[in-house]
């Protein structure tokens, strides 16, 4: 081989065994000590192992090619999971902190382009210090627009992000314009104005980890839609739920094995809910006697409890599953329980998921609390989601929906919802019916001659007038069904529903917008 061609052979391999290397080992060793994986390391366990193809692995700024230092902070490329293809960066914080330099932005948004253009989901590893404040940062305007690209992209690709270190400002707002974002206890820390600013801004003294851990996101703020122990833990979560997810909006998620587990005639639905409305019990339960295998992927499970969200399988067939909580205020709709549910509507349309909705609900959560912080703001964004969805859409109505709650569960075909059961003890009104004769016979009840038997009489005769037969008789419902027949019928449903399944050619595409 020609000398020549041999020397610049080895420059070439050396320039990437630094490359590969970022900040270098005394800064890799930096990393471990806090406990955290470098940026390759998870690339390595997220994608399936040999398939990553890396982009613009030599970028670096003008000082850092000088002194052989490559990446300017991210690493970014192609990889599978599970034989699907998937863009993925990994911020790298051995190099300037894994901070937003003209390169590092420049390589995100290139990926994020060709995701895009290829239609395959964007998966997002952020671990850095925000928006570089160093004087050689000074990015050209024309590759600047990280955000637009997260905008654009939303509602046509899946997008991920895992926070796996701390994420502020910048890097806060772009995961906060994604489709999910998980969290790790302990090194996770996401906010627009870290402890610091905060403290100089305002003069709160708070920790990161009360500020914007990741309990805190779970919890309280709701950006985050689950947290782990482990980075491990997380990166497994997002392959699992990519099983649930299409790569685009042109395609239907992936059906997986059918499976006669439970069974279609499933005896122990029939005993899991009271007759009496105003008795608890988990909902998830029921879920978990449904969905083929008992595998659901719940989203938000620590955020606004009284709805339930996520994604389990039918024979096969993936749903997303809405379903009210009667363990957390009755399952009543709250502020943070109609945003959290509307967005999970929206990207289930957006992205051909067909829904099914478990309905069990007191109505919208009365007080001035929630008046006066925009319940019918917020609140009206799930009946609009329902309304304007085209997925394919059953409903069971498996206790009781009063008031406004009815049609934002989907007890309102005229609403979209294709197909709607209710169990036998199930009701359906304005009101329940011993609050609706508090409000209609006040007068009459204090008058009676008998007035505990005049109210439960009346009583009877409003819980007649909402039972399910009225409803099926009025075929404002399409059954009445035994419990244990739930799974089956949800099945034959949605097969039904999604016979010749085809993308509507009217389909509007709208994005996932962080509501």
């Amino acid at each position: 081989m020609d000398d020549g061609i041999t020397k610049a052979i080895e420059t070439l391999k050396e320039h990437k065994k630094k490359a590969a290397l970022g900040g270098g080992l005394e800064e890799i060793d930096r990393q471990h000590a806090k406990g955290k994986l470098t940026a390759r390391e998870r690339i390595d366990l997220l994608l399936d192992p040999g398939t990553f193809v890396e982009l613009g692995m030599l970028g670096a700024t003008k000082e850092d090619a000088s002194n052989e230092i490559y990446g300017d902070g991210i690493i970014a490329g192609f990889g599978k999971i599970e034989g699907r293809l998937i863009g993925i960066f990994s911020q790298d914080y051995t190099v300037w902190r894994g901070s937003f330099g003209e390169v590092h932005r420049l390589k995100m948004n290139n990926v994020m382009d060709k995701a895009r253009e290829l239609g395959v989901p964007m998966i997002c590893l952020w671990d850095g210090s925000g928006g570089r404040l160093e004087l050689n940062s000074y990015i050209n305007p024309a590759h600047y627009s990280t955000f637009k690209r997260f905008a654009k992209n939303s509602g046509r690709i899946p997008q991920i992000s895992a926070m796996l270190g701390p994420s502020p400002g910048n890097g806060a707002y772009g995961p906060a314009m994604t489709d999910f974002i998980f969290l790790v206890d302990g090194l996770s820390y996401v906010f627009a104005t870290g402890p610091k600013g905060t403290k100089t801004e305002v003069g709160e003294d708070i920790s990161k980890e009360a500020l914007g851990g990741a309990k805190v996101h779970c919890q309280k703020s709701g950006l985050g839609d689950d947290r782990f122990k482990t980075e491990e833990a997380c990166l497994a979560a997002i392959r699992r739920l990519l099983s649930f997810l299409p790569a685009s909006h042109e395609e239907f998620p992936p059906d997986g094995n059918p499976s006669d587990t439970p069974p279609r005639i499933n005896r122990k639905l029939n005993g899991l809910v009271p007759s009496d409305s105003r008795k608890p019990y988990d909902m998830l339960k029921i879920v978990d006697q449904i969905v083929d295998d008992g595998d659901f992927f719940e989203i938000k499970p620590e955020f606004a409890k009284n709805i339930i969200t996520g994604f389990g399988r039918l024979q096969g067939r993936v749903v997303g599953i809405l379903a009210n909580q009667p363990l957390f205020m009755a399952g009543s709709l709250t502020i943070d329980a109609s945003v959290k549910a509307s967005r999970f509507v929206r990207f289930a349309d957006c992205f051909n998921i067909p829904l099914l909705m478990l309905v069990d609900t007191t109505g919208y959560l009365p007080g001035s609390q929630q008046e006066h912080n925009g319940l019918l703001r917020h609140g009206a964004k799930l009946p609009f989601a329902i309304a304007e969805s085209t997925v394919p859409k059953v409903a069971v109505l498996i206790r009781k929906a009063y008031g406004g709650a009815k049609p934002a569960m989907g007890i309102d075909k005229d609403l979209g919802v294709h197909i709607v059961y209710a169990w036998p003890v199930g009701e359906s009104a304005v009101m329940g019916a011993k609050a609706t004769v508090k409000v209609l016979y006040k007068d009459e009840i204090k008058n009676a001659r008998d007035p505990e038997a005049f109210f439960e009489e009346r009583v009877a005769a409003f819980k007649e007038s909402s039972s399910p037969y009225v409803m099926a008789h009025s075929t404002f419902i399409d059954d009445v069904i035994e419990p244990a027949e739930t799974r089956g019928k949800l099945i034959d449903a949605f097969e039904i529903l999604l016979l010749n399944r085809k993308i509507p050619k009217d389909k509007t595409n709208h994005g996932n917008i962080p509501l």
